[in-house]
């Protein structure tokens, strides 16, 4: 069996207490470099690999923070507003979360190649997580698609495959080549789908352990409706277990005319229903949020409804101006598009004012 020495850690600093108690300078954790060595190392044993990978998880994925916005509340005329910064992760985004679950998972099953379709934030979550799992990571793009994190991707050694068409087209092409070279197919609506809500789940979990009951209401932006349907699930789980009180209503937020779920929930449609193609046009603001067809999208509608919640969509200038508004108030630099639940909860409360309780908005990005 190879056994590589963990790397010697510089002395800690300690305390002079007067009851004579010395400290024990042992690191909680080994560094996270030893750590990507090990997993990524293919000449080790995989379990080993395994273990290093799922040390790696526990202490860089996930945990992120959860702050009072104490000045947006009193801009907005809303009481106990929460926000769930999810840039804490190591790419900026959520993504990271199901990122890593799948590379961990990848590695589990035996594959040694991983592929899913982007428009970028994903692609960069997943070239971060196969880099670090000694995974081989194929990133579809479509050619129409010019993110600032193709770099970060090829930094990471993915291989990018430009694609014609949009990205639902690229996510079909991803997924006919994991099936026909047997590589890990990590796209939204596939095989793994229930790996993905269980992920996100945990978002709900950790808001539950801060708060220690549901809030009221909790605010997502939506794309595919794959986080929002895992945060709604992760709440009914604690809610079923008779963790939390209640079950907070689910608001969603996107693109305005640009998604399916805001479109089949101001229509009052049971199912979302696709959009046509054509009209859906992307730019810079919105490009993280626009689908003409959201592949969890009837999954994400059913979660706002049972929970009584709403959805609604934003300009690009409304998720522009809202992001300062964050900057400006509460020092936090996010992504426009992350900004589209925040901007619903906010908007329904101008409609009907909130009652004072406790509001959470998950906001999924920072800005480069």
């Amino acid at each position: 069996m190879q056994v590589i020495a963990t790397p010697s850690e510089p002395p800690v600093p300690v305390s002079d207490p007067l009851d004579g108690a010395t400290a024990n300078p042992v690191p909680i954790a080994p560094d996270v470099d030893f750590r990507t060595a090990a997993a990524s190392n293919l000449a080790m044993p995989l379990d080993e690999r395994i273990e290093a990978y799922a040390d790696l998880i526990d202490s860089e994925i996930g945990d992120t923070t959860l702050a009072r916005a104490r000045n947006l509340e009193r801009g907005m005329g809303i009481r106990q507003l929460f926000l769930k910064f999810e840039g804490g992760n190591p790419t900026g985004t959520q993504k990271d979360r199901i990122a890593f679950a799948q590379a961990m998972d990848a590695l589990r099953r035996g594959f040694d190649s991983i592929t899913l379709a982007t428009c970028g934030n994903y692609g960069a979550a997943m070239a971060v997580a196969a880099q670090r799992a000694g995974l081989r990571c194929l990133v579809y793009l479509p050619d129409t698609y010019h993110t600032k994190r193709i770099g970060e991707i090829v930094a990471c050694g993915a291989e990018i495959v430009r694609t014609p068409g949009d990205y639902e087209h690229a996510v079909e092409l991803s997924r006919e080549r994991a099936n026909r070279d047997e590589i890990y197919d990590a796209n939204p609506g596939g095989a793994n789908t229930a790996l993905q809500l269980q992920v996100y789940g945990v978002i709900a979990y950790e808001i539950y352990d801060e708060l220690r009951d549901a809030p009221a209401a909790v605010a997502v932006s939506v794309s595919n409706g794959t986080t929002l349907t895992g945060i709604y699930r992760g709440f009914l789980s604690l809610y079923r277990r008779g963790k939390t009180s209640r079950m907070p209503r689910i608001i969603a937020g996107s693109a305005w005319n640009k998604n399916p779920i805001v479109s089949g929930f101001l229509k009052n449609r049971l199912y979302c229903d696709d959009l046509s193609r054509e009209r859906i046009r992307e730019t810079t603001v919105n490009e993280p949020l626009v689908n003409w067809h959201s592949v969890d999208g009837n999954l994400a509608l059913d979660a706002i409804r049972r929970t009584g919640g709403v959805a609604d969509h934003a300009s690009d200038r409304e998720m522009t101006v809202l992001a300062r508004t964050l900057r400006e108030l509460e020092g936090l630099s996010v992504l426009p598009a992350a900004t589209a639940g925040l901007h619903s909860l906010l908007e329904y409360h101008k409609r009907r004012p909130l009652v004072g309780d406790r509001y959470v908005a998950v906001l999924t990005g920072r800005k480069a």
